[in-house]
Order: structure tokens, then sequence, then C-alpha cells
């Protein structure tokens, strides 16, 4: 196996191609969504299926493991609750009237945003719906949840500082929307793009957000007041997924590029090529950024540098989904692979590269942005390897 990022295992089991990827927060698990309408179970440790769930009436479009549950939403109009031990679906929450595309589990709530231009938010233990959000004109595509102590409500007594949740979507019809998870109010709508709004990425501790959208732009917003902070303009393609990583902003664009971004001024600082069809997922991981692709590829990228360092070939579909777990690298396609990768060296050697300044900083910096992805659908055939063998290039 080596550090040469060689792949370790191809898992076949799914009938139709995987969309969405999910890792659980003890690292121990991974979930795949697909096309053939189950979602699978994934060991860590011995890259294993342990779980396959069956219910759903048509494709999985997306799904989020939890350490004890797990979760997935369909183009059936439902979402579904699953024990990851026995397999038994514990919930069926339905509700939405068209496709759902997209969940987010965060405290207790269970949100979802759906092609019924709505999202909704639900208990995940009583299996009710408690709010349903009303506004936008078009499909719901992404989601990011926050709370907030610095937006009184109209129920707040003067002075008091009491923290608030906060759902925010975005949609087709060019628009982020800031709502009141209490009441399904709308605080703020962020309008400014002059296309869908695809992916978002979340800052919490500076409260700021960003949204990518196919007007090929990046925007950033205060999610106090609302207001419009910073436009990013250099892409020539849509922007279809974003990564803050300590006050840098990855983006990935049908362009075939990846952009750096300083947060702080939209100053566009590195650029990473090498893609030939659309960037489809990121992931940073110990001063590596990992892509996917629609030219079926998976590449890894010396963040400092800019360096493409290795090339992971295998898939022969779109790359929908990536995820990286003790210096391993997972990608799931649409072509039904879930592929498994080496990747200690390039990461060992990108841990030596990098200034002890930034290293301390990431021990320090609490983990506090979020990054919601949007899964790009359009992908490009390629002809696969010899053999059908997975190959990977080494270039440095």
């Amino acid at each position: 196996m080596g550090g040469n990022g060689s792949a370790l295992r191809v898992c076949t089991d799914h009938r139709g191609g995987i969309n969405w990827l999910s890792l659980s927060p003890d690292g121990r698990r991974l979930l795949t969504g697909s096309e053939d309408g189950t979602a699978r179970l994934w060991s860590t440790d011995d890259s294993q299926c342990h779980g396959h769930f069956q219910g759903h009436e048509s494709y999985i479009t997306f799904c989020q493991l939890e350490n004890e549950a797990a979760f997935t939403c369909s183009a059936d109009h439902t979402i579904r609750k699953w024990d990851v031990v026995t397999g038994q679906c514990l919930a069926v929450y339905r509700g939405h009237t068209s496709i759902v595309n997209r969940i987010l589990v965060a405290k207790d709530y269970l949100f979802s945003g759906s092609y019924d231009r709505t999202a909704r938010c639900w208990s995940v233990d009583k299996e009710r719906q408690i709010q349903e959000f009303r506004g936008h004109r078009n499909c719901v595509l992404t989601l990011a949840h926050y709370s907030s102590k610095d937006i009184p409500d109209a129920s707040s007594e003067q002075g008091e500082k009491v923290s608030r949740d906060f759902l925010v979507t975005g949609s087709t019809d060019g628009t982020a929307k800031v709502w009141w998870v209490s009441s399904g109010c709308c605080y703020q709508t962020l309008r400014g793009h002059t296309g869908a709004v695809l992916c978002l990425a979340l800052d919490e501790l500076n409260q700021e957000l960003f949204t990518g959208s196919t007007d090929s732009t990046i925007r950033t917003w205060n999610l106090v007041t609302g207001e419009p902070l910073k436009v990013f303009k250099e892409h020539q393609g849509s922007v279809i997924c974003l990564e803050l990583v300590n006050r840098h902003l990855y983006s990935g664009s049908a362009d075939r590029t990846v952009k750096c971004w300083l947060a702080d001024t939209g100053e566009s600082v590195r650029t990473f090529r090498a893609h030939k069809h659309s960037v489809s997922a990121l992931k940073y991981h110990a001063g590596t950024l990992f892509t996917g692709s629609g030219d079926a590829c998976a590449r890894a990228f010396n963040t400092e540098s800019g360096v493409l360092q290795r090339v992971f070939r295998g898939h022969t579909f779109i790359i929908n989904c990536i995820q990286v777990h003790n210096e391993v690298l997972y990608t799931a396609s649409h072509d039904g692979t879930l592929r498994i990768w080496d990747i200690h060296g390039v990461c060992k050697q990108n841990l030596r590269s990098r200034p002890k300044k930034e290293l301390a900083q990431n021990r320090s910096t609490p983990k506090r942005s979020l990054s919601q992805l949007f899964n790009n659908k359009v992908g490009c055939t390629v002809t696969p390897p010899q053999g059908g063998e997975c190959e990977t290039i080494e270039l440095l």
C-alpha cells in the first residue's frame, strides 16, 4: 500500500450512481446514498459494508450520518431515519410534495430542502414537522444552520442575549434566505446573485455567509445585518462547491478550476488547475486540498504551493462527493462505486511543508465554520484504464 496514493479497495455493492457520501462524527462509519434507492453503511476500520437500508420508493438524493442514526432523503418526497446497528427504519418524515434534495441534522432538529420551494424543520425524535419555511420562488438547493446571541427577536426582553437558531437556505431563484427556526419567519433575504445559489459556506465566528452561484460569482454577507460585503468575480463558470478553512475560501467551478481566496479581502491568491471537467467536490485535509471532478478523477494539491501532487484514476463517471479520515481518501461516484485510497504519503509531506504558525493556529482555532456543498449532477464519461484497474499518477 505505502504512501503513493494507491487504491486500497473498490466497493461495487450499489446498483446505481452514488449521489452522496457522509462520514459519522466519530469517524467510524460512512454512509452512501444511491440512485438504486438504497443507502449502505460502511466501516472505516475494514472498509466492509455493514448495513443496507431499503425502503425508499425512488432514488436517494442526499444522506447524513450521525453516530447512532442515519438519515436519507429521496425523490419519493420523504426523509427516513435508520438505526445504524439493526438497519431498521425508525421514522419516515412526510410532508414535502416534490423531490427532497438536501437534509441537515443539527441539535435536535432535522432540516430539509425540496423542489417544492420550501424548507422544513422536523423533530428528530418525534417524527413530526415543527416548522415550514415558505418564501422561495423556486427549488431550495442547499442548507446551513447556525445559532446567534446577537440577533434579538420580538419576544426578547430589552438587553437580553439568548442564543437563537437560524436556518440559511439557497435557491434556484437566485436568493439566499435566513429564517428564524422558532417562528418560521424570514429574517433576511439576501439578493444580488443573477443565477441559482448552488452552495453555502458559513463562518459562525465571524458571522459571515458565503454563497456560490451559477452566475460565476461568490458573494459574502453579514449574517446579522444582511449587508452584502464583497463579490468574488474571477471564475468563468458556475461555482459548484465551497470549503472555508482558516479564513481561506476554496471554490470549485464549472470552469475546471479551484480558486483560493482570502476571505477578509476577497483577493484571489491561488488557482488550482489540471481538471478536464467541472470541479464537483472539495475537501481540505492537513495542508492538502482534495478535489473531485466530472472528468472522473480525484486530485491532491498542496495548498501552500498550488502544486498538483497526485491524480487518482479509476472512476468512470463524475465524482459526486469525497471524504477523508485517518489518511484515507474516500471517493463516491455516479459510476456506482465507492473507492478507497491511501494518502498517507502526500498528507505527511504537506504537513512537513506547512509553516509552524499555521499548524499552531489549527490546533488552537475551534472548528466553527460549516461548509454545505451542492452536488452537481452533470458529469462526463471517460475511458476506463486498461483492464479496469485503478491508476495513480505520481507527480512529485
